[in-house]
This record gives C-alpha cells, sequence and structure tokens, in this order.
C-alpha cells in the first residue's frame, strides 16, 4: 500500500513538473544602454518592453505561457553588447528586443545568429544590420539610407546655397547617417564645404567651430547622437556661429534641449511621424503618462517589437525555435502594433517608409522639443 502510495505521489509530482515545464515562462531580453551618456536612449528601450510585457501577461500571455523581461545594459559600447549577448544566450533567452546603437546591434546579432537567437531593434538604423542575409535581424524603425534621402532631399530644396558642414561621430550610426545624407546631397549638385569626423564623448569643440566659421558654415548636418549635437549647438551659438544643426533621430530626445539650452531653437531632424499620435497607441500612450513616464522616440517603437514577436510566436504556436518564428514573421505580416501596421521583407526591414522632418521649438509649455514641420 505505501509503495503505490509513493508510486502516485511520484507520477503526480512528474506530471506536475512536466506541466510546468510546458507552461515555462517565454524569456525575451531588453537591451540598450540603461546608463551611461545614453541612459535616456536605454529608459526608452526598457520602459516599452516592460509595458509590452505586462499588458500582454495582463491579456493570457502567449500560448497559455507568460512572458519574462531580461534586461541587459550595453551602456552603448560594443563589447559590453557581445557580453549582454553571451549572457543572454547563458540564461536561455531566445527573443531580444534591441539594442539602441547600430554599432553594438550588429556585432551583438552575429552572437544571437550563431545562438537561435531572434533579435528585433527598435533604433539601429545602419543598413548593414539587415543586409548581411543573417535569419534573426529584425527592426521596427527604418533605414539610414531612407532618412539620409529624406534629409538630402529636404536640404537641398530648402538650403540649397548653404555652406554645409558635415559632422559625424565616426560610429556606424553616426557615420553611416551623415554619408547617407552626403551621398544624397551631393547627388542632388550640392558639395558640402567641410566633412569632419569627432569623437564620442568629446566636450570641446572650440577648434572645429573655428575651422567651420573659417569655411563660412551656414548649416550643419550632424551624424551622431544628442549628447554631442547639444554642445556643438550651444558652443556654437557661444562662439556666434549662426548656422542651424540638422541631425537625424539619435537626436529625439529632450535631453538635447537641456544640453544646448536656447540655442537648441531651428535645430531641424529627420524621425518617423510621432508614434505617440497615432490611434493605435492611445492606451498605452494614456498608461505611460500615468506613471509618469513621458513614451517619446523610440519607447513605442520598443512596445511595438515585444508586440511582433508575442505575436509570432502565437501564430507559429511554440517559442522553442526562433527560426520557425522569424519566418512566420516575414510571412505573415502586417502585424498590428501601437506605432501601427508593419510588414516585413525578406531582410527583416519594415516595409513602410516613415521618415519626416522636425523642427526643435518651444511647445504650449515653454519647454523646447521637437514638432513635425
Amino acid at each position: 500500500m505505501k509503495k503505490s502510495l509513493l508510486s502516485a505521489v511520484a507520477l503526480t509530482a512528474f506530471v506536475a513538473l512536466s506541466g510546468h515545464a510546458w507552461a515555462a515562462d517565454i524569456l525575451i531580453g531588453v537591451a540598450g544602454p540603461i546608463t551611461g551618456p545614453n541612459a535616456a536612449f536605454g529608459a526608452q528601450l526598457q520602459k516599452g518592453a516592460e509595458q509590452a510585457v505586462a499588458d500582454i501577461n495582463a491579456a493570457g500571455g502567449v500560448n497559455g505561457q507568460q512572458l519574462k523581461l531580461e534586461i541587459g545594459d550595453d551602456v552603448s559600447d560594443p563589447k559590453q553588447g557581445i557580453s549582454v549577448a553571451n549572457k543572454f544566450v547563458a540564461d536561455g533567452v531566445k527573443y531580444v528586443d534591441g539594442h539602441f546603437n547600430s554599432g553594438v546591434t550588429i556585432p551583438a546579432s552575429e552572437v544571437y545568429a550563431e545562438n537561435g537567437i531572434l533579435v528585433m531593434t527598435p533604433a539601429a538604423t545602419n543598413p548593414k544590420l539587415t543586409e548581411r542575409g543573417l535569419w534573426n535581424t529584425f527592426r521596427t524603425c527604418g533605414r539610414d539610407d531612407q532618412q539620409g534621402k529624406v534629409a538630402g532631399d529636404y536640404i537641398a530644396k530648402n538650403f540649397k546655397d548653404a555652406k554645409i558642414a558635415i559632422i559625424h561621430d565616426k560610429t556606424p550610426y553616426g557615420q553611416g547617417l551623415a554619408d547617407e545624407t552626403k551621398k544624397n546631397l551631393n547627388a542632388d549638385g550640392i558639395k558640402e564645404v567641410m566633412y569632419e569626423g569627432v569623437n564620442v564623448g568629446d566636450k570641446d569643440f572650440s577648434a572645429l567651430i573655428a575651422k567651420m566659421k573659417e569655411n563660412g558654415v551656414t548649416l550643419i548636418y550632424w551624424g551622431g547622437l544628442h549628447t554631442e549635437a547639444g554642445l556643438i549647438i550651444r558652443q556654437s551659438a557661444d562662439q556666434g556661429l549662426k548656422a542651424p544643426l540638422f541631425s537625424g533621430d539619435g537626436i529625439v530626445s529632450n535631453e538635447l534641449a537641456s544640453i544646448a539650452g536656447d540655442a537648441v531653437a531651428g535645430t531641424l531632424n529627420t524621425f518617423a511621424p510621432d508614434p505617440r499620435k497615432n490611434p493605435a497607441a492611445k492606451e498605452v500612450v494614456e498608461k505611460f503618462r500615468a506613471a509618469g513616464f513621458e513614451p517619446e522616440a523610440y519607447t513605442l517603437y520598443s512596445y511595438a517589437a515585444v508586440q511582433i514577436i508575442a505575436q509570432a510566436i502565437a501564430k507559429t504556436g511554440s517559442a522553442d525555435d526562433a527560426q520557425k518564428v522569424a519566418a512566420t514573421i516575414k510571412a505573415g505580416g502586417p502585424w498590428k502594433t501601437a506605432i501601427g501596421d508593419i510588414g516585413y521583407d525578406a531582410k527583416g526591414d519594415i516595409t513602410r517608409p516613415d521618415y519626416v522632418i522636425y523642427e526643435w521649438k518651444k511647445g504650449e509649455d515653454g519647454k523646447y522639443s521637437y514638432f513635425e514641420k
């Protein structure tokens, strides 16, 4: 009798454990610069992913499973990005929402590809990411060649007589964006008077500004992030260089105004139509604001990345094989997201073009921010 009872208990435990394994959490990593000078962007990725996971789990999860988020801080450093990627591999993560920087996402994506992990970046725009033919690379944003064309065409139309300095931060994102814009400007018959690279983390741009003044620069095109852009804007104004700065999606953080001060007025940049104004985002935007977080820039792009991954897992029927889920993403769209319907081509790029021009000015609250022209 005792033996029979023990056998029954063991069988019950086995069934319970088997059921638990079947319903195990689906691990999703979110990776970006959680700390460091670009932490504002890391916060956007993290907050977006956290809210998406919370909302999906509250609605019942995916195929009877709950999503579980693991956070990786790459500090915008490629080496640290690879360390984060290897930790995700060791922890059994199969899906990654991230990274932020192209220069981090590209090498990390190779680690993910070798280890059966799908990566969907909300922010890395360098074309190389999806041009290498890897099975696992996706993005919810556009590409620098698309962005550079919009910028180049706008400058050619509105600043055709300007003396343009093209400055970049030597990173895959910053230089890549600068080069794409340069290519389009040159194709439109406009030749820059300066083309220079600076280092990420530089604080004093006096020599650069002096050189721009010597060359009579009347427009600065910047390929890089808001940290250096804000200093260039402020120091240019302080040193009497009257040349607006034009840049890309890397400056879409309200921190830019904190760094540049009043000199930020008139700054231009490319970015997608404001996702916060999309009707599909209304409810989730209200949730963010109720929690005291403004979901600017890439917050909703990160939210959408988790949405697409979750929908594709549900449609595939299992989260076990990320390669099958990747095939579903490419073939099964368009996917419903907080930033609108998103479909994918064979490379993992979105099929809709979505770059417009923004200008920095004071809003109704008296604070500087970026507004679509």
